[in-house]
């Protein structure tokens, strides 16, 4: 088994967990102070940084030691939060100040069971330049390239970016720390950035709580829905749409809808939207469009940002004659066929249905259809979906029939089966209720006049359960985060 770095020599700087966040703030304000300075006097002078002033452009490094002191080895149910063995844990910290509440989180049980010491120091990890420099278009009136700065300042480097903890390839040879967590510092700005990107609005509106649809429909529903909500009493604070169109409480009716109208959605790939509430507790909702490619493409960036739960609300075509148009598919298992994380998490590998996400989608969907025993079996189907990277699957259907039938298969859809995957693997809880839409193999097939049909009676309800999921979710939040995805070399950050 592979063993850290000895613990150091107890010192007098061991921190408590609320002065160690203090201290990765100061150090990660000073460091980006000293870069976005440095900057302005090369855009201004084009004086470039001296190498004492660039060995301050670094990530601080937050240190946490756990010493054997010959007591009981602390036991908690807790999925996160937890020391597994003896050593040295390290990783490098961006924006602490808007991470201070998961650092909390994570860091209070260390301390208060294990009696972890923490310490706190600058790192020797470069920031790049581009996670600091935003105005873009003062670069571009200032004459000065990317490729000329980059032979003056940090640039991004894709060695250095990767997801080795979380898959497992982590070099955990003997004398060097262990890791504290699934990204480092620079993984998390490479993935904040890609978020501003896909997405059209800043990464720090981005809630703790998300839903992911393949269809824009969703996407006018929740407006309206997220509309509604301001208007009543209730926790909500305001509505983020793309391209940072905030929409307040207090606003009236005919201001929000103007400001909702505005809104250029398009420019954006997959445009998220963010019903907001206190310290992050609201629900974003990310229309990631069609195919496995984009789901893992958004669900790579979502992860760093350590949601509470992902959940998939789309469409998916029927695959048995007992299903009716309208009716919902429960995922408890994926056939996967998406093949883009073949190589990372192979197919043969299970995918556990998580118990607390699952009853919470069956507990929303009584709630909002009202209907329960019988009546809801007969409209909320659970079972195998098949995920699937080829759209016109159907074309070949004579290939695809054993394979559909050995699976016990329900429904088919594009996006679901990657977006488990994911969170299996990054280790964020997921769960998948889709509607069904189509029955490709009994003759009901998509088609313009049916689909617009069912597009205006199933949407509503359907976000209506997600919401209502997430609800529940909420109020079962002390056994969201399951064991069931904690890996043998789990880091202890959750």
């Amino acid at each position: 088994m592979p063993k850290s770095q000895p613990p150091k020599p107890s010192s007098s700087k061991s921190l408590s967990p609320e002065d160690a966040i203090d201290r990765l703030e100061a150090l990660y304000m000073s460091a980006t102070s000293a870069l976005a300075e440095a900057l302005d006097q090369y855009l201004i002078k084009r004086s470039s940084p001296t190498p004492q002033v660039r060995a301050r452009f670094c990530y601080p490094r937050l240190r946490v030691i756990y010493r054997d002191l010959a007591q009981p080895h602390p036991t908690t149910a807790r999925a996160y939060a937890k020391l597994q063995r003896f050593g040295t844990y390290e990783t490098t910290v961006t924006h602490p100040g808007f991470f201070r509440g998961y650092l909390m989180e994570q860091l209070e049980p260390l301390v208060a069971e294990y009696a972890a010491e923490i310490e706190v120091e600058a790192s020797d990890q470069e920031i790049p330049y581009p996670y600091v420099l935003e105005r873009i278009e003062e670069l571009s009136r200032s004459g000065v390239t990317p490729g000329e700065l980059a032979r003056h300042f940090p640039t991004p480097h894709l060695a250095a970016v990767g997801d080795e903890i979380a898959d497992g390839l982590a070099d955990l040879d003997d004398g060097h720390p262990f890791p504290l967590a699934l990204f480092d510092a620079a993984r998390v700005d490479y993935s904040l950035r890609r978020l501003v990107h896909y997405t059209g609005s800043d990464w720090r509106h981005v809630q703790r709580w998300v839903l992911l649809t393949n269809y824009h429909r969703y996407i006018d529903q929740f407006v309206r829905t997220a509309l509604a909500h301001l208007q009543e009493p209730g926790p909500w604070e305001r509505l983020i749409l793309p391209g940072n169109i905030v929409i307040e409480r207090g606003m009236t009716p005919a201001e929000a809808n103007a400001l909702a109208a505005s809104c250029q959605w398009h420019r954006f790939q997959m445009p998220a939207y963010h019903l907001v509430q206190a310290d992050g507790e609201g629900v974003s909702l990310v229309n990631i469009g069609v195919g496995p490619s984009n789901a893992k493409n958004i669900t790579d960036h979502l992860a760093v940002l350590r949601p509470n739960c992902w959940l998939m609300v789309g469409h998916c075509g029927g695959l048995r004659e007992s299903q009716s148009i309208g009716d919902y598919v429960l995922a408890h298992a994926y056939l996967r066929q998406d093949r883009i994380l073949d190589s990372l998490l192979p197919p043969e590998i299970p995918l556990p249905a998580l118990a607390e996400v699952q009853v919470a989608l069956q507990d929303a969907a009584a709630t909002v259809t009202g209907a329960t025993g019988d009546a809801l079996k007969a409209r909320l189907r659970t079972g195998t979906i098949v995920t699937n990277v080829d759209r016109n699957w159907e074309l070949r259907f004579a290939q695809e029939r054993r394979r559909i039938n050995l699976s016990r298969a329900i429904a088919v859809d594009m996006e679901s089966g990657t977006i488990a995957a994911q969170g299996f693997r990054l280790r964020v809880p997921y769960g998948t209720l889709l509607c069904v839409s189509d029955k490709p193999l009994h003759g009901e097939i998509k088609l313009p006049g049916a689909a617009n049909a069912f597009y205006e009676t199933a949407v509503a309800q359907h976000l209506d359960i997600g919401l209502a999921a997430i609800y529940l979710l909420k109020t079962r939040r002390d056994s969201l985060h399951s064991r069931k995805l904690r890996s043998f070399e789990e880091p202890p950050f959750r």
